[in-house]
């Protein structure tokens, strides 16, 4: 779908009632690293910058920036693979632990994560009741927790299944996290388009915060191709399948704008909302 053509979600009449009514606008905040916008935009990456997700994690906990740091591609094994570094300034990763709980509660807070690409969210009573629960830290409130979102990543609505995953099956401790300053959230997802082709794609995801001098970034890794099954990450294409580059580059083009969006309200809706009750 060109990005042109499509229509603001809106808001119900109930939503535009709702405290956070204030913070949908139509208006999408700018890149907050126009350098991965840019290198998107380039073409393909080199596939041989494109890791394994066990190799990757790895490679995150590392300091500094890896070549490759942004790009998209499809891998020599057929998986589609996608790498964007997005840059929150203000953000905390308490912000962000935060907001991976509170945000799948309503789908009004799904809205304003990204006005033109997300319609709805929901999650099972279980989960519910697990977010809610006040003796369970925050961090902890968001494995095990199985997303239902319809979404538009770059190729028209989308239902997506996604299963948040304890950090240990994405290849991190939390001991390499804290001693890292950062902060991982992951899992798997099922994507199946409303219209056109049908059936479901898996996909591996890890989205990896770690602090900086203003505030925090995300380096976000996506496979293709790839899901989690019994607790390991393994690529489940079938021989001789291989996902278009496309594919990866229009879902890394939807990460940029949604996760720039997200940095421009996340200090203001976690100051308003932060302290109470999920």
């Amino acid at each position: 779908m060109n990005p042109q053509d499509r229509k603001p979600i809106g808001l119900t009449a109930e939503e535009k009632l709702s405290p956070i009514a204030k913070y949908y606008t139509e208006t999408l905040a700018a890149p907050t690293n126009p350098a991965a916008l840019a290198a998107l935009l380039a073409g393909p990456m080199n596939p041989k910058l494109a890791k394994t997700p066990y190799e990757m994690t790895k490679m995150l906990l590392q300091p500094g920036y890896m070549e490759g740091e942004n790009g998209y591609c499809t891998m020599e094994d057929g998986a589609g693979y996608l790498a964007v570094n997005n840059k929150f300034p203000g953000v905390t990763l308490d912000m962000i632990k935060w907001w991976f709980a509170w945000h799948p509660l309503e789908s009004i807070r799904y809205k304003i994560w990204n006005p033109y690409c997300h319609p709805y969210a929901a999650i099972a009573d279980v989960d519910r009741e697990k977010i809610q629960n006040p003796d369970i830290p925050i961090e902890d409130k968001i494995a095990d927790v199985v997303h239902f979102v319809c979404e538009d990543i770059g190729a028209g609505l989308q239902d997506i299944v996604i299963h948040f995953r304890p950090v240990e099956e994405i290849g991190f401790t939390k001991e390499e996290l804290a001693a890292a300053h950062a902060y991982a959230v992951g899992g798997y997802g099922l994507v199946e388009n409303r219209e056109g082709e049908k059936g479901k794609t898996p996909a591996i995801m890890i989205h990896y915060y770690r602090e900086t001098g203003d505030g925090i970034e995300s380096r976000t890794r996506f496979w293709l191709g790839y899901r989690i099954i019994q607790g390991k990450m393994v690529k489940i294409l079938p021989p001789g399948v291989r996902v278009p580059d496309f594919v990866a580059k229009g879902l890394a083009l939807h990460n940029v704008e949604e996760y720039s969006h997200l940095a421009s309200i996340l200090p203001d809706v976690y100051k308003e909302f932060g302290n109470q009750p999920l």
